[in-house]
């Protein structure tokens, strides 16, 4: 069993407030260069009146669902909900630089009760965190602002951590202390004279403490399979639990899911190359094309067309590293800088997307000659604007926009050499077609904008391996 991916996984737990590890990949043992990507299902109470669930008016479920980007690197890191830049790593000290995703909102929509309320929205805090790693546990102590001009406030939060291997198991008990300020409890929690009424009286809060304890599990199914089951639960302050908002003195979190990790540092060869000549192996690819009018399962399958709606295009770069050369797979960690050609539609805009790919090769039956490659990735989208088809196709429908999405691509193509020939600077080059997709997966997932549509380009492309 690969500690490393363990630990990756053991911290990932829920809650309906933002610093949980609920949504976070634990850092402990995490070496540079692993990959993870999974998806999991967190259930929760709400601490508002008469909202029972952590669902969102957007779609009609009780739970939500959350899709797992993990990436660890020199400098910079993605932890699920969580990302930042590392500052420093020594003697078990380290600091960091950190952007946390927070979940706590209000959408009056949902119960009748807030007919005059205004909604609390979710946002990205930023900040830094200390952790302190010994062997009678791990301590941490980070500081988080709002960055989206949300809340605009502060949250402090320690926590101690114990964490435990049994064979295939790994538990992890915490127990986190939390002060918010003012500003913060007051943006999700006040009722100001404009929303309140007879039956619900105004209310100013004041900053407030929690205290928060929770367990950790997960299990090794293969080598690079993980499954976990979380378990984590508030008891809130007075300044919270007072406000005419809510109806909870304490909140129950849960999740359930799993992770496929990628890399070389979870094979037990240590290099994990079959090939040590492509050890350090990269790539640069550069696209252009179109946005197409059907979705990516029917572009997939050959329907190519232009949109009906818009006649945008995009052009990219895109730059690659093999993270494992499999026996018939390969694995690429991707990420690519698009800038969006919105023509009359909107400003043009960049675009930054970043994917794990599996590639396969396809060979010549008679010679053993590569013939083609075939890939097909999965990982996140962040766009500066909502691109204009989104934008069009969604209003049709009625429904909501987001700039962070859930990203597909698949591509194909062909190696230059087998029509040119061996000797030049094309002989590690493929040209081909690639297929880019933004999508919410189907409305279902909170940190993705509860998005139910997406949008779709069809371009031509040009890869090389220097």
């Amino acid at each position: 069993m690969t500690r490393s991916f363990v630990a990756m996984l053991l911290a990932l737990s829920v809650s309906a407030m933002a610093g949980n590890p609920v949504t976070q990949i634990h850092t402990e043992g995490i070496e540079q260069g692993t990959v993870g990507l999974g998806f999991g299902w967190r259930w929760g109470d709400s601490p508002y009146v008469g909202i029972d669930d952590i669902g969102s008016e957007f779609s009609d479920n009780d739970y939500d669902l959350m899709p797992f980007y993990y990436y660890e690197g020199k400098y910079l890191f993605a932890h699920g909900s969580t990302a930042g830049v590392h500052l420093l790593d020594r003697n078990g000290f380290n600091l960091d630089a950190i952007l946390d995703y927070r979940f706590d909102r209000l959408e009056p929509e949902r119960s009748s009760f807030f007919s005059t309320v205004e909604a609390r929205e979710q946002s990205l805090d930023g900040g830094v965190q200390l952790g302190w790693e010994q062997p009678w546990g791990e301590l941490s102590l980070s500081w988080v602002t709002d960055t989206t001009d949300k809340h605009n406030g502060e949250e402090v939060d320690l926590t101690y951590r114990f964490t435990q291997t049994y064979d295939r198991w790994v538990l992890s008990p915490f127990v986190s202390y939390l002060h918010q300020d003012s500003d913060l409890v007051s943006y999700y929690y006040n009722v100001s004279a404009a929303e309140s009424r007879d039956d619900l009286p105004e209310y100013s809060a004041g900053a407030s403490q929690r205290w928060r304890a929770g367990i950790n599990t997960s299990y090794a199914w293969s080598k690079r399979m993980r499954l976990f089951a979380n378990f984590s639960y508030d008891w809130l302050g007075d300044e919270i639990s007072d406000s005419p908002l809510v109806d909870e003195s304490g909140l129950y979190s849960v999740m359930v899911g799993l992770a496929y990790g990628f890399g070389n540092t979870l094979d037990n060869s240590g290099s994990g190359r079959r090939d040590s000549a492509r050890a350090g192996e990269w790539s640069w690819r550069i696209n252009y094309g179109y946005t197409a009018e059907e979705t990516f399962h029917k572009v997939h399958r050959g329907q190519l067309q232009r949109s009906d709606d818009v006649d945008t295009n995009l052009v990219g770069l895109t730059v690659g590293k093999l993270l494992v050369d499999g026996r018939r797979v390969d694995y690429w960690g991707k990420v690519s800088l698009n800038r969006r050609l919105e023509r009359d539609e909107q400003e043009d805009f960049f675009e930054l997307n970043a994917y794990v790919m599996a590639m396969g090769t396809g060979y010549s039956p008679w010679s053993n000659r590569e013939m083609f490659r075939y890939g097909f990735g999965y990982g996140f989208s962040y766009a500066d604007k909502v691109p204009a088809v989104e934008q069009i196709k969604q209003a049709k429908r009625g429904e909501n926009t987001s700039h962070f999405l859930n990203y597909l691509e698949a591509q194909v193509d062909f190696p230059l050499r087998n029509l040119l020939g061996d000797g030049g600077w094309w002989r590690d080059c493929y040209a081909g077609l690639t297929l880019v997709h933004r999508s919410g997966k189907f409305g279902q997932v909170d940190i993705l904008g509860n998005v139910s549509g997406g949008s779709d380009v069809v371009t031509g492309h040009l890869e090389c391996a220097p």
